[in-house]
């Protein structure tokens, strides 16, 4: 038996809410407080020159390395989001070795670009690797059904299926569709096994959109749970998620 945890976060690409403050510092002290094993972070800033220029505390290191430091030995970075002052995307963070990992575009053309960011873990004592994928869907309900579908097809042709699987990340789906849909390749959500209900994470301050997920599938999950309140509260404009796991 394994036992260890996981988070995730979108962080708003390191401003507060309404981009009215650069705090990155704060927030990888809040993150690095939990201490969780396992972290996919959403719309980290691989670079931004004109952001680095303004603020004095931009760190000299893309936001993903940054946050983690000495805590994640590991990480990995998926670039989605390119343009000309730099780009964006997911990250995972892992106290675990991580054995490969490759970033999957999901775009729609004419809509903003979205991945999902799939890594294989090396647990020590587990015969079986650990798969996690951090992702980040659409807001339109149309494109974010092509990329759930995507998803299982990933999970399909590269998660072998008595595998440990987990995925999370900001799902954009405040209509609550995409249960449905990742059960057919497995997947249930941990929050809705613990509670029966999705948790709300959406805008942080009041969370009222269940926006975030995390979901599993060959590995049971306890103590899901939200962490509002402050710090987190004016940290980022959503509210990041943990769990227990055990493999």
């Amino acid at each position: 038996m394994t036992d260890f945890t996981l988070l995730t976060l979108n962080i708003h690409q390191g401003f507060s809410a309404l981009n009215r403050r650069f705090i990155l510092a704060e927030l990888r002290e809040a993150v690095r407080a939990v201490a969780a094993d396992v972290v996919c972070l959403q719309e980290v800033l691989g670079a931004h020159e004109p952001h680095a220029q303004r603020h004095t505390d931009w760190p000299p290191v893309p936001h993903y390395e940054f946050i983690a430091d000495t805590l994640w030995p590991q990480f990995a970075y998926g670039r989605n989001a390119v343009y000309p002052e730099g780009h964006h995307g997911n990250a995972v963070l892992s106290k675990f070795p991580i054995a490969r990992h490759l970033n999957h575009d999901v775009s729609v053309p004419a809509a903003e670009q979205r991945g999902m960011l799939w890594c294989v873990l090396d647990v020590p004592g587990q015969s079986l690797q650990i798969h996690a994928i951090c992702v980040h869907l659409g807001l339109r309900e149309s494109h974010r059904r092509l990329q759930l579908e995507a998803l299982c097809r990933l999970v399909s042709e590269h998660v072998p299926s008595d595998a440990p699987l987990l995925v999370a990340g900001d799902f954009n789906d405040w209509r609550r569709r995409a249960d449905a849909l990742l059960a057919r390749c497995g997947l249930d959500e941990v929050f809705v096994a613990a509670t029966g209900r999705l948790a709300r994470t959406f805008p942080a301050r009041m969370p009222l959109l269940p926006l975030d997920r995390i979901y599993a599938r060959n590995i049971a999950s306890a103590r899901p749970r939200v962490l509002s309140g402050r710090p987190w509260s004016h940290l980022s404009d959503h509210a990041p998620l943990l769990v227990d796991v055990r493999t």
